[in-house]
């Protein structure tokens, strides 16, 4: 079957849709984006989509504007009649607000899905949820992609040559952090850490071996760094020659990336879910392209092929 779906792209990261089309070889969507004198969104599909499979990258991290631009296109769309539309969110934000674990608080992750759904959203496809329990939200078809397909192969290239160990940030991390302990082979030590309130962490001791000689942290986001950046100091006060930070979403918030570049951390590896301005980046990142991946589960999807088959390892 010949692929003939449309690919388009919001304004939240415009050169990880341009891979994902390259990699299909396909014109990217025509669209039009921007904004009133008073910033509000103002958006127009250049082409006909009637009848047409279609797919909105768009990440959904702040500022809000970016869930305001993913429904806006998905309502856009349904209003001219595309046969299927499909949201491709690399990084889902509010992803952690995903329960009521205290008095008058929202879930505000389910609310966000229950817009893209009311917008007019025939199937979501994301990558590395925060809770994977979100995939319950909703009662349409939810793909969720696991970047292990994109990290495994670079990852055994570096333990090829030293003996590590996989090191979980936080006792929340541990299924995410011992999915890759399997898979490489590698032993599983975890770090606990004690939360006085959000987006401040304090690391307190280490369960597990606590002598690592090599540490390869592992979580699904790096925010504020404050996590990483402690588990690093204390493994380093316990011995640890090289300590790799990989995390699916580099978030890099506040004075994130100062406090890694102060770190012990030799490398912090990311995936390019999030756009990250030039000057965001810093001497010990490494970028992996997801593109690949996104690539192929919309090609599958098009064309009704097993996305499961894509991760197995």
């Amino acid at each position: 079957m010949k692929f003939e779906a449309r690919v388009f792209s919001g304004r939240s990261n415009p050169n990880l849709t341009r891979e994902i089309i390259e990699i299909l070889d396909i014109p990217p969507g025509e669209i039009s984006i921007g904004n009133f004198s008073d910033g509000e969104i103002w958006l127009r599909f250049e082409e006909n989509i009637r009848g047409a499979d279609i797919f909105i990258v768009q990440p959904t991290n702040p500022p809000a504007e970016n869930i305001l631009e993913l429904l806006l296109i998905i309502d856009a769309a349904r209003r001219a009649s595309a046969k299927r539309i499909t949201a491709v969110i690399p990084y889902y934000g509010y992803a952690r607000q995903d329960r009521k674990d205290q008095p008058r608080v929202p879930i505000s992750s389910r609310l966000i899905m229950d817009e893209i759904v009311a917008a007019g959203a025939d199937r979501i496809v994301a990558m590395d949820l925060h809770s994977t329990q979100i995939q319950g939200f909703v009662n349409i078809p939810f793909d969720h992609l696991y970047a292990k397909t994109i990290f495994i192969e670079p990852l055994k290239k570096l333990i090829a040559s030293k003996i590590y160990t996989i090191i979980a940030p936080d006792v929340g991390g541990i299924k995410f952090a011992r999915s890759y302990a399997q898979i490489l082979g590698l032993p599983l030590t975890i770090i606990d850490k004690r939360r006085p309130e959000p987006n401040k962490a304090e690391v307190m001791n280490v369960i597990g071996e606590s002598h690592v000689k090599h540490a390869l942290l592992i979580d699904d986001m790096i925010d504020t760094g404050g996590t990483i950046s402690r588990a690093a100091h204390l493994l380093k006060e316990n011995g640890a020659e090289t300590i790799t930070v990989m995390a699916t979403h580099g978030l890099f918030s506040g004075k994130c990336i100062q406090d890694l570049t102060d770190s012990p951390i030799d490398k912090v590896i990311v995936s390019n879910s999030l756009a990250l301005p030039q000057e965001r980046s810093f001497s010990k990142l490494e970028i992996i392209s997801a593109a690949p991946m996104l690539a192929e589960a919309i090609k599958r999807i098009h064309l009704e092929e097993s996305i499961s088959t894509l991760f197995d390892f």
